[in-house]
């Protein structure tokens, strides 16, 4: 039998860790080396429901609890997650390759989740007349969070800390690629010591573990980041027991850049916005849109900067790019490559295969096209991967229409040098989020798609409501 550095065969059920009875065995493989690092036991239906059950007999008393017991619940939760920060760093390097930077990013962020929600929740009115009525905002009841592999430790956290603000017991899926960064998380919230029942944490496929919880009659609310796809099956399967659905999906997010932008700023961060977490992710702005009288010197900039980027190692802090999470989705990025070329894009740098001395790891070049229309395969799926397509348009009015002709709308990004303008444009991009000179979002505004990319907001005072209802209390 293999021995392993790491091994997971547990999951968090009613306040305690329980071995899981699932019985497929998934490999953990440093996306860096191609190494098998450890491996996981994953839950099955059977695991599912009880985390559900436990949920449900903790959410009455759980439902009932005061706005300072919470908020103790999520100091308590704050604290004992920056006390692991050391672990999810390097559960997040290692499980799928995060950049070091990222995946600091990432530990901290998991922290201060909590803390953010505390602040929302002490100064949240519960109680508000409205016309002759008293409106209450109630929990809405169990829910399960489903957390992707490329942010697991920050998905978890925020989802969790919205709806232990709210009131609501949960049952927690990360994604089956993410194990290690569960374990460290769940160890963390166990820390914390909440009430049995009140996380539910196991980790396995959407098709038996994602399903069981989708569906269950016990599970009143879905919290669900991931693909379209996945997304669309969720809420199809949440009807049949109208289940409260919050979906945050695919992205094929539009960098504006205006006529009147600072080329010295504004490109490094289209960069920044194009190979956030080395392109696996869903708001990494794709699409960038550039006058076309400015598109010689735009692509000459972005060629050589882009052909300076470190790629490599994830742990030096000079990476820019890291491995991507597997050999499925290696082979995704290769393919888009291909049908870039295929399509007629010009190539300006990167290309198929490994970049030069990385023959180990699951490594691509970091690739840029010019002369991409909106209409090719490269400019309309979500590649999840380091390739930045670049689109020619001849007015502000037709950039608009170009970055809002998509199925998907869930951040866009505007470089301006005239700050009312950019606003203007931002007003007309169809886009959960517009970010204006900046790349770094605002963890208290709501964030969420429009069109394919999801329905509703989390983060902030809106995301904590996404975990509650409001009942109508009238009296004669």
């Amino acid at each position: 039998m293999r021995t392993f550095d790491k091994r997971f065969d547990q999951g968090h059920i009613d306040g305690a860790f329980v071995p899981v009875t699932g019985e497929e065995l998934v490999d953990i493989v440093d996306p860096a080396t191609e190494e098998v690092v450890g491996q996981a036991r994953l839950a099955n239906r059977d695991d599912a429901r009880r985390a559900v059950e436990a949920a449900m007999r903790a959410q009455p008393a759980f439902g009932r609890t005061t706005v300072a017991e919470r908020m103790a619940m999520l100091e308590r939760l704050r604290a004992s997650m920056l006390t692991h920060a050391d672990e999810i760093l390097e559960a997040t390097i290692t499980e799928y390759g995060g950049p070091v930077a990222r995946a600091q990013w990432v530990a901290n962020y998991a922290s201060q989740c909590f803390g953010d929600a505390a602040r929302v929740l002490s100064t949240y009115a519960f109680e508000r007349p409205f016309g002759g009525s008293t409106v209450v905002m109630a929990p809405v009841g169990v829910s399960a969070l489903f957390a992707p592999w490329n942010s697991t430790a920050g998905t978890m956290a925020s989802k969790l800390a919205s709806a232990i603000a709210a009131g609501c017991a949960t049952v927690i899926k990360p994604s089956e690629l993410s194990p290690w960064q569960a374990h460290v998380v769940a160890r963390a919230i166990h820390e914390a010591g909440l009430p049995p029942g009140v996380v539910n944490i196991v980790t396995g496929r959407g098709l038996d573990v994602g399903a069981e919880i989708g569906t269950h009659p016990g599970v009143t609310k879905l919290s669900f980041t991931g693909s379209t796809p996945t997304g669309k099956l969720i809420a199809r399967g949440a009807v049949d027991t109208m289940k409260r659905v919050s979906l945050a999906l695919t992205g094929k997010s539009a960098s504006l850049l205006l006529n009147d932008a600072d080329l010295d700023a504004a490109i490094p961060l289209a960069l920044g916005a194009a190979f956030m977490n080395s392109g696996q992710a869903c708001v990494a702005g794709t699409r960038l849109l550039v006058p076309r009288a400015r598109t010689a010197e735009v692509v000459e900039r972005i060629r050589s900067a882009v052909a300076a980027l470190r790629v490599g190692d994830p742990r030096d802090p000079a990476t820019t790019i890291g491995p991507m999470v597997s050999r499925a989705q290696f082979e995704r990025v290769q393919h888009f490559i291909r049908r870039g070329i295929d399509q007629g894009a010009t190539l300006i740098v990167g290309g198929e295969g490994r970049p030069d001395g990385l023959d180990r790891g699951w490594f691509v070049r970091p690739t840029v096209f010019a002369d991409v229309r909106n209409d090719m395969d490269i400019a309309r799926e979500e590649i999840f991967g380091p390739v930045l397509s670049v689109l020619p348009v001849d007015s502000e009015d037709e950039a608009i229409a170009v970055a809002n002709d998509s199925p998907y709308g869930l951040q866009a990004y505007v470089f301006s040098a005239d700050a009312e303008r950019a606003r203007r444009v931002a007003a007309h991009l169809q886009a959960g989020t517009v970010l204006i000179n900046r790349v770094a979002p605002d963890l208290l505004a709501p964030f969420g798609g429009v069109k394919q990319s999801g329905l509703g907001r989390e983060f902030g005072v809106t995301g904590m409501e996404a975990f509650l209802e409001p009942k109508t209390i009238s009296a004669a």
